[in-house]
This record gives structure tokens, sequence and C-alpha cells, in this order.
């Protein structure tokens, strides 16, 4: 079931990350402990305008997370699954940070299942910390120069800061 490449278990934490969140690092920072390797795969979706390209969003995750080097960081325009054949592996890691999540993500996980069903999805619960948290609401908050240095890391905040400069 699980990916083995030399004796290690891979999978894939897939997301837009636009921007990157400290409950997207939690995900990462726990799975990283969970799996051997971790790809965290930047998905460019294209029914979204995001506000970061998504070369800005891989390099902003690699910076916040290369003090682990277990993680990879990866980015994709094409179905997960076809995503996950071609890199080989058989695992999704996605977070849940409340009840309306669930519903979604099972609906993402059922239908990646049906398409192929060697593609296992393991679902994360944040900490309840950050179970109000989401980029919209980040950006939200940034785009009219509100404080988000609690909601992401400082990489993160300072790229924020460049896309909503304050004018006067």
């Amino acid at each position: 079931m699980m990916r083995q490449e030399h004796g290690i278990t891979i999978a894939v934490y897939p997301g837009s990350f636009d921007p990157v969140t400290h409950g997207h690092l939690d995900i990462i920072h726990r799975a990283a402990k969970v799996f051997d390797k971790l790809i965290v795969a930047v998905l460019n979706n294209t029914t979204k305008n995001p506000l970061f390209t998504l070369e800005e969003r891989m390099d902003l995750l690699k910076k916040v997370t290369r003090d682990l080097p277990n993680v990879e960081v990866d980015g994709f325009r094409d179905l997960m699954v076809n995503y996950m054949k071609a890199k080989n592996v058989r695992l999704i890691v996605r977070g849940l940070r409340a009840v309306s999540d669930f519903e979604y993500e099972l609906q993402m996980a059922s239908t990646n299942h049906k398409l192929n069903s060697d593609v296992e999805t393991f679902f994360m619960t944040s900490k309840p910390k950050y179970s109000y948290l989401s980029s919209s609401i980040v950006k939200e908050i940034a785009k009219f120069h509100g404080p988000v240095g609690d909601l992401v890391p400082p990489e993160v905040e300072e790229a924020l800061k460049k896309k909503f400069p304050v004018t006067n």
C-alpha cells in the first residue's frame, strides 16, 4: 500500500498554499515525523486566481521548510492521481481544520481512490489553535494591512507586505 523507496515511506501533502500559513506548517511538521519523506506538492489551480505565482509559493515553502531535511517541495498542474502516478506515490496527506472541511475532503479522497484504487488519503486534524486559519483569511487581513505575524512565518509576512504595500 505505501510506497517504499529503498525502505522509506513517502507521502504527498498537496495544496495551493496561497500563502502557506502556520496551520499548513503544523501539518507539514507533524506529517514529516510520520513519513520518511514528505513531498509538499503545490497545486497550480486553474479555477483560482492566486495572489502568489506557483514559483513564489514554492519558494516560500522551501524557505519555511528548510529545517526539515525529509521535506521536498514540488509543483504540479495536473490531476492529483496523475501526479501521484508520475511520482510513484500512493499516500496523500490532507489537513482537516473543522467538520466543515470533512465533507469536501472525503469527496476528494473518494474521487482520487475511484480514479486510482492504490491511492490512500490520510487525514490529520489541525491543532485547535489553527482550526479557524485559512489562506483566504490571511490574504484578507493582509490586504487591509492588518497584523498577520501570528498567522504566517516571517518570510510570508514580508512577501504579503510586498503584495499589499501601504500607500498614502
